[in-house]
């Protein structure tokens, strides 16, 4: 396995496992490996595994916070940004938060923002980065 495809510190340390026995298995008995480098280095592992556990942990914290902030949003007015398709102007919006959706395939809570009234309104769909105002 090359170093390319090893993607996480269990798949590192899983090949560091083989190559450590290969070398046991191969080693000269008159000159044997330092064992405090092994230990040191299986420790290492270990630290790297829980940093990975931790930023996996933070993430789905993150993400949590997102779609409770998210959530909080419905009834509030909102103002964002829209690029015009003619001009590539930005132009500002203000409308509801309606919905709130998560996205699937990406897990982003995306916000469904009605703005005006009657035949003038318009739905938009937006991102939480998008919204640069929000009003009660």
């Amino acid at each position: 396995m090359n170093s390319l495809s090893t993607t996480n510190a269990t798949d590192i340390q899983a090949d560091y496992i083989k190559l450590l026995i290969a070398q046991l298995q191969y080693q000269n008995p008159l000159e044997p490996m330092d064992n405090n480098e092994m230990a040191s280095q299986l420790a290492q592992f270990s630290q790297l595994q829980n940093l990975e556990s931790m930023n996996t942990n933070f993430a789905e914290v993150l993400n949590t916070t997102r779609r409770s902030y998210a959530n909080s949003l419905l009834g509030k007015t909102v103002t964002f940004f829209v690029q015009d398709e003619t001009t590539g102007a930005l132009d500002k919006k203000v409308g509801i938060v309606d919905s709130v959706l998560n996205d699937p395939e990406t897990g982003e809570s995306l916000l469904g923002v009605t703005t005006g009234e009657g035949e003038e309104a318009q739905e938009y769909t937006l991102s939480l980065d998008s919204v640069i105002l929000v009003e009660n």
